[in-house]
């Protein structure tokens, strides 16, 4: 089950958060989500607009991720590459974290948001191998680079 995440869950996300650090560092990828991002204040946020869900098995939560809808301004410039139809309206995810025996999640993340709009974008770290095969496994395309508010560049994907 998809829901709206609560102040509740936050211990429980901040532990997924935690555990999805373990599978990036576990599979070489040791600079993203560091120096404690995502913080308590990035998730109340998501909370507070109503950006944030967790997927539950049996009421407790097993992943979580951010699901914006509308312009995300650090999708606005991209480079070496253009977004498909970027006339669209599209939802951006962003920060899914699942614990380490979970299957199916990011599918479900996925097919969750194409309720929401019919262009799906997301980003993430150039180390991050396993998040870009279940991007193209699902049948996002790389579309160029994209640079974080900090500059930091990120790997764009998009699903049309």
């Amino acid at each position: 089950m998809i829901r709206y995440t609560t102040i509740n869950d936050i211990p429980a996300c901040l532990e997924l958060y935690n555990q999805a650090r373990c599978i990036m560092r576990s599979s070489g990828n040791m600079n993203q989500w560091i120096n404690g991002y995502p913080s308590v204040e990035i998730l109340c946020d998501d909370i507070a607009h109503q950006n944030s869900y967790v997927i539950t098995e049996n009421d407790i939560p097993i992943a979580t991720f951010a699901c914006i809808v509308g312009s995300d301004p650090t999708y606005s410039y991209i480079e070496n590459g253009s977004w498909l139809a970027p006339e669209l309206p599209y939802a951006t995810i962003h920060r899914l974290a699942s614990t380490p025996d979970s299957r199916g999640i990011s599918f479900a993340a996925f097919d969750f948001a194409r309720t929401l709009a019919p262009s799906l974008r997301a980003d993430t770290h150039a180390d991050n191998l396993i998040m870009q095969h279940i991007l193209q496994k699902y049948g996002f395309l790389r579309r160029g680079i994209i640079y974080l508010a900090n500059g930091d560049p990120r790997i764009a994907y998009q699903k049309l």
